[in-house]
């Protein structure tokens, strides 16, 4: 029978003091970057929609830590940047498909919502809401009908968790018991309503009872109990146990977009957030009580990062647009 638990802190798997150092650097490196795409957004570089991941570090971090990218597969929503630094996508990459630059990973044709690597077996950034969720489904279905070992971590929102085809998808999942991980990062408010407004049933780890799927609650801004819930779905999935659901309780501290002015919450609410939950402050506190950092180092791994972004971002405002003769390449038409 499946069952719906919590998981915190207190159930984080032994890591080494490089691997917590490198959860740091890898949360960071995804802050900054998206705090410059804000940047360029306002100044007119960024077009269309631009969804932020500032706040919910902790939960791509974690679990991609919790996979291997050398067989496995991730699929994500519109809120993507993250997934792919987290996935080992070039910076330079990813920020030139945002100012719609040949030298982005969609050639500039697909924009902040619409990138892809096969080699990095990263299978988008989607655009429609619940759309990646049968999608990652087959991604499942694939790794086992070619019995390659590989696992789908497959991530969706608090809001398209109560989409049609998700459930269709759960249900196939569970009765073929498909290796694939349904991530529900609920950063409480979906598009912009809260939760409590939208969901009948507010647990949403409890969403796979019916098809026989286990759920887990994860605190989502702790990058260790992540990890720790990561790898034991990950590991049911690959013995052949199938899918499991983690509800990521996370939260994000911009608006659902650019376009956002995320005024359906307070701003003593962010703050509180910010203050008291904020995943790399939490980290940056354990490794400094641990002696793993110093002021000096943390400064120079600050250094290091922006100097990343910093090539990103001339890359992103250099590279040529797209060529006109583009416009119909890999582009199927019905």
């Amino acid at each position: 029978m499946a069952t719906a638990r919590r998981r915190s802190r207190a159930d984080a798997p032994a890591v080494t003091d490089a691997e917590l150092i490198g959860y740091y650097r890898d949360m960071l490196l995804i802050r900054r970057f998206e705090e410059k795409a804000g940047q360029l957004y306002g100044m007119g570089l960024i077009n269309g929609f631009c969804h932020l991941y500032i706040g919910q570090e902790a939960v791509v971090v974690g679990m991609q830590s919790a996979i291997s990218n050398a067989r496995d597969s991730v699929i994500t929503s519109y809120r993507d940047h993250g997934h792919m630094l987290a996935c080992g996508m070039d910076a330079k990459g990813v920020m030139a498909e945002l100012t719609g630059r040949a030298g982005g990973y969609s050639k500039g044709k697909g924009g902040s919502m619409h990138m892809f690597s096969r080699e990095k077996k990263f299978y988008g950034g989607h655009g429609i809401v619940g759309a990646q969720v049968p999608l990652g489904t087959g991604l499942a279905f694939a790794h086992k009908y070619s019995q390659d070992g590989g696992v789908c971590l497959c991530y969706l929102g608090d809001g398209a968790v109560n989409q049609g085809q998700v459930y269709e998808s759960f249900n196939m999942a569970g009765l073929w018991k498909l290796p694939v991980v349904y991530v529900i990062e609920n950063n409480k408010y979906a598009m912009g309503t809260s939760i409590e407004r939208a969901s009948a049933g507010t647990e949403l780890c409890r969403r796979g009872v019916a098809y026989n799927i286990p759920g887990v609650a994860v605190d989502g801004m702790d990058v260790l109990a992540v990890k720790a819930a990561g790898e034991e779905a990950v590991a049911r999935a690959r013995a052949g146990d199938g899918p499991t659901i983690l509800e990521m309780k996370t939260y994000r501290y911009r608006g659902h977009s650019m376009s956002d002015p995320a005024k359906y919450r307070s701003k003593e609410e962010v703050a509180k957030m910010r203050e008291q939950h904020d995943p790399i402050d939490q980290l940056r506190k354990a490794l400094t009580d641990k002696g793993l950092v110093t002021e000096d180092s943390l400064k120079e791994i600050d250094r290091a990062v922006k100097a990343i972004v910093t090539e990103a971002a001339d890359f992103a405002t250099t590279s040529p647009e797209p060529d006109p003769s583009e416009l119909w390449t890999d582009v199927l038409m019905a």
